[in-house]
């Protein structure tokens, strides 16, 4: 197929590699271009603007940081609705609003096309290592059509009806992260404070019911002193705020999530740290 893939950061640039091992043809942009270079190496072809992709590619994919970037990349001067021509599908795989989402769709769908949302949960190791969990909204054909993609960068992948859903799950999914990232920095804090041997600890929680996907994956770097980015601060911040933002159009009161924001706030905002990894939230704590 005649792919594109515009993003290629950490993530981004993982599973479009995983496409071009899948034996397609890839075109790619991304606004610092030196982040493409691999990929070219292997066999992408550069494109100067996100419109260039689309032009060229029947399958347009994106992951960039937020939803203001979203909104240039598909709907700017050059953006991808300025060249997309009709039986065209993109996917926006970056983390945004379900508004966005279902304004794509609407867009992608005047023009004769199809627009999904498909974020994704499992960070840098989920897409080096094709595992990710992809949580889709949007067309059921486009769905069914996109499947083997899926499958070269994913794991669990489940369609979750109309444009907008898979972001709607995709908030689920991160105020379940904010708990479990809240209680694995408070944990090896406490621990350490008690003068436990912090890495015993988190061993043998993890045979029990204290077990979860940030322990196991963030706790390790923490211990190694490596804050380095599987999923940046900021833009963990950034689907914190979008959550509330959503449960309170639900009048939904989430008081965990909400002292987590407040926690990343301190940390992006206040201390700086956004370009962190989410485990350097535990940099809170250990300034005390």
């Amino acid at each position: 197929m005649k792919l594109g893939f515009i993003g290629t950061g950490v993530m981004g640039a993982a599973i479009a590699g995983h496409l071009l091992d899948g034996g397609h043809e890839l075109f790619v942009y991304n606004r610092t271009k030196a982040k493409t270079d691999d990929l070219v190496k292997k066999g992408a072809t550069w494109a100067d603007t996100p419109g260039q992709v689309a032009a060229q590619a029947d399958i347009i994919f994106s992951m960039v940081g937020y939803p203001k970037d979203v909104e240039e990349i598909y709907f700017g001067e050059t953006g991808i609705f300025s060249t997309l021509t009709a039986g065209k599908i993109v996917v926006d795989m970056t983390t945004s609003t379900p508004t966005l989402a279902a304004k794509i769709a609407v867009t992608a769908k005047a023009l004769g096309a199809t627009g999904l949302d498909a974020p994704v949960s499992g960070g840098d190791v989920g897409a080096q290592n094709a595992a990710l969990t992809i949580m889709v909204g949007g067309d059921k054909a486009a769905y069914d059509k996109l499947m083997p993609l899926f499958e070269l960068m994913g794991k669990s992948i489940h369609l979750f009806g109309e444009a907008g859903k898979g972001q709607h799950t995709k908030m689920a999914n991160q105020i379940m992260i904010a708990g479990t990232m809240t209680g694995m920095v408070g944990m090896m804090t406490y621990a350490k404070a008690a003068d436990l041997p912090v890495a015993d600890v988190i061993q043998t929680l993890s045979g029990g019911g204290a077990d979860n996907w940030s322990m196991e994956n963030y706790a390790p770097r923490i211990l190694a002193g490596d804050y380095t980015p599987g999923f940046f601060a900021k833009h963990f911040l950034k689907d914190l705020r979008i959550a509330l933002d959503e449960a309170d159009k639900m009048n939904l009161e989430l008081p965990a999530t909400k002292e987590a924001k407040h926690l990343y706030e301190v940390m992006v905002d206040d201390k700086g740290l956004g370009n962190d990894g989410t485990q350097g939230l535990i940099k809170l704590y250990q300034d005390k």
